[in-house]
């Protein structure tokens, strides 16, 4: 099962570097892309980051939504739901893509202003779970 996973994850972020390399999703007029202005390629890399970050983080809540005593983990929960929410526009992308759908210019600019905001919820969630 964790193999098929890896596997996803891997197929997933495959997607997300391809259709952003190739879809046009930035500011046409100066050739940047996020909020940081990268290149195009230094933008698929770091989105394919945060991607590969976030689903680390879920995978590791679910793990822990297995134990018995999860009271103790309330933040932790609460930033999931946060970094759920910021990720939102990137897992619709994987999910669209993966499913052979289109993804439209829209929610590729949605991924590219989401980006920071989901890898520093992600980012939060990490640190509580290394604690």
């Amino acid at each position: 099962m964790k193999k098929e996973c890896n596997l996803f994850n891997f197929l997933s972020a495959s997607y997300i570097f391809i259709v952003l390399l190739l879809s046009g999703c930035s500011t046409p007029l100066l050739g940047t892309y996020g909020e940081n202005g990268q290149s195009r390629e230094e933008f698929s890399r770091y989105v394919e980051s945060v991607f590969r970050l976030q689903n680390a983080m879920t995978s590791e809540i679910m793990a822990l939504q297995g134990i018995d005593d999860v009271s103790d983990h309330t933040a932790l929960f609460q930033a999931d739901q946060a970094m759920q929410k910021a990720c939102g526009p990137l897992n619709e992308f994987v999910s669209r893509q993966t499913e052979g759908l289109d993804t439209g210019l829209f929610l590729s600019h949605q991924v590219e202003k989401s980006a920071i905001d989901c890898e520093q919820a992600a980012q939060k969630v990490k640190l509580l779970l290394d604690r």
